[in-house]
């Protein structure tokens, strides 16, 4: 497996301004045949954040790459659900006080058809 800096390097030398990720993913693996997609990303994150050239449009297609090629499971989807109002309980004072009265065995309907 190649390490991380030798991928960065060969990003550094094969990295033009204007190359699509495709061919710059290509040209790495003519280097580093056995490099993952993967690899090769973190790779030119890495060569961002090592940034040992100050050349502004090499910076800017490794970065325009490492962000686009980027997989999905290198940082879990951020989902933003609606707010969710919380319900108010009631306190058990308040329930007792505004519960409906419970109507006395000789006033229900079923007393009155048994009798």
């Amino acid at each position: 497996m190649t390490s991380i800096e030798a991928l960065s390097a060969t990003l550094w030398r094969v990295a033009a301004p204007g190359m699509t990720p495709k061919a710059l993913r290509a040209a790495v693996r003519e280097h580093h045949p056995e490099a993952s997609k993967k690899h090769v990303v973190r790779a030119a994150f890495y060569a961002l954040i090592d940034a040992r050239s100050q050349d502004g449009l090499t910076l800017d297609a490794l970065h325009g790459f490492a962000l686009n090629e980027r997989t999905p499971s290198d940082e879990p989807p951020v989902t933003i659900g609606k707010s969710r109002r919380q319900k108010h309980r009631r306190s058990p004072e308040r329930a007792v006080l505004e519960a409906p009265a419970v109507p006395e065995a000789s006033e229900r309907p079923e007393a009155a058809a048994a009798a």
